[in-house]
């Protein structure tokens, strides 16, 4: 079974050790593939924050512009109206990260009391982003994507899936860790569905052990997203268990953060590898 972990985040604040987290989802947008529009509603946000949070949720991990392939980009303005009061008032109980691509939603979101940034970009979108991490040394999630959401699933293409994600890892920590942010800031997301077939995956899921020899603790987002449809055949509604029966497994090999919309069933899910999980 999974190791302890802990991860330092904005103010020196360490989550764990423990050998399981969940970050909840927050989406404060219209159109986000699973949940879009539900908590649009910035109180509806917050509540579904606090209910996330009394179910188990580690980290609410809340959005304003939605990356599911194919989607539009969001002003600055619109995303940071939708984000900082929900993080404002969020952030005085629980621990908060912004999903965000942009520095100054960044840098505002972390001045107003998220203690995380998770950015899908790795700071390719908006080279600022590294600034402000290095500046403001919040947690941060190192994800890999190929491509921004609107054409990151026109055709992805890897000479080796694997080796290809690894190279971008170690050069991207090698910046963020010259720029200044201490290395138990960062964890390392490989970007489930980000300029991904369904193969390229499935890959990545099955070899996930290779990106833990990196040193970093994985933080795996795949939550009811479309390689279970394509794999399974299922509808976003239907694709609770594929994403439980995948949680379970990856947590029994080591993987140790769940980036989740169902809370309550991820909760009971680590519940039962923590207690009848082998070693890894």
């Amino acid at each position: 079974m999974s190791r302890n972990y802990s991860w330092t985040v904005k103010g020196g604040r360490v989550l764990g050790p423990a050998p399981f987290f969940i970050a909840g989802i927050v989406n404060v947008t219209p159109d986000s593939f699973y949940d879009g529009g539900k908590n649009y509603d910035l109180q509806q946000a917050i509540e579904h924050g606090r209910l996330l949070a009394k179910q188990g949720a580690d980290i609410l991990d809340v959005g304003g512009e939605s990356t599911r392939p194919f989607a539009d980009p969001v002003s600055l303005e619109d995303e940071l109206s939708r984000v900082i009061p929900v993080i404002s008032e969020l952030s005085r109980d629980y621990v908060v990260s912004v999903d965000t691509v942009k520095s100054e939603v960044a840098r505002q979101a972390v001045e107003a009391g998220a203690a995380i940034v998770n950015d899908v970009s790795a700071f390719a979108q908006d080279p600022a982003l590294l600034d402000v991490v290095a500046d403001l040394k919040p947690g941060y999630v190192l994800m890999h994507s190929q491509g921004t959401p609107e054409e990151m699933q026109l055709s992805p293409s890897y000479g080796n899936v694997i080796e290809d994600i690894l190279s971008f890892f170690e050069k991207s920590l090698e910046k963020l860790i010259k720029s200044g942010l201490p290395e138990n800031r960062i964890v390392l997301d490989p970007g489930i569905g980000f300029g991904k077939t369904l193969e390229h995956n499935l890959e990545i899921l099955r070899r996930i052990d290779r990106f833990m020899d990196l040193g970093f603790p994985i933080y795996m987002g795949l939550s009811n997203k479309s390689l279970w449809g394509k794999l399974l055949g299922l509808e976003a509604d239907e694709r609770q268990n594929a994403t439980q029966a995948a949680t379970a497994v990856l947590a029994a090999r080591g993987v140790p953060i769940h980036r989740v919309h169902e809370v309550g069933l991820t909760s009971q899910t680590l519940r039962i590898v923590k207690e009848i999980g082998g070693d890894n």
